[in-house]
């Protein structure tokens, strides 16, 4: 006696990854991690040097002393005091800003306005469509109406 069960665990995890949005999700994450290098030349390269300009080229080693004295050793560990280290919190900042920056002006802007220029070209057409459509709608009812009116003409004069 076999009882027949329901879809096996295999064709449940094929079902869930053939649907849209986790290929999706996956592309998001390989281009995600490809991003990541360009941000991270980004700030290497451009951000460090013009904070560096200023101060250093390293954020994180700004810091300030909550409750003194702080010393820190040379392996950059706390011994004692209590420091905030408000310099790396600037770096992984200015890191995210760059990057919503550059996804939004090089992904998200363009995609959309793309979008909008495809729905407007829908819209053309959609327009033209329906003008197409009254206008053979008139068409045929002017046929009928003659029609009509033909037939009307052919009884009168019997």
């Amino acid at each position: 006696m076999s009882e027949k069960k329901g879809p096996s665990v295999w064709a449940g995890f094929k079902a869930f990854l053939m649907r849209g949005n986790v290929i999706d999700l996956a592309v998001a994450v390989v281009i995600g991690a490809a991003f990541t290098n360009i941000v991270n030349s980004v700030v290497k390269g451009v951000i460090n040097p013009l904070v560096g300009a200023i101060g250093t080229k390293n954020l994180d080693s700004y810091s300030s002393c909550l409750k003194g004295p702080c010393e820190v050793a040379a392996d950059g560990t706390v011994t004692e005091g209590v420091m905030i280290l408000w310099g790396s919190v600037l770096g992984a900042t200015l890191s995210f800003v760059i990057t919503a920056a550059v996804v939004y002006f090089l992904m998200v802007l363009p995609m959309s306005k793309y979008l909008a220029r495809v729905e407007a070209q829908r819209k053309a057409r959609e327009g033209t469509v329906e003008v197409i459509e009254v206008t053979e709608l008139e068409v045929l009812k002017e046929i009928r109406d003659a029609l009509v009116a033909q037939r009307g003409a052919g009884h009168s004069e019997r």
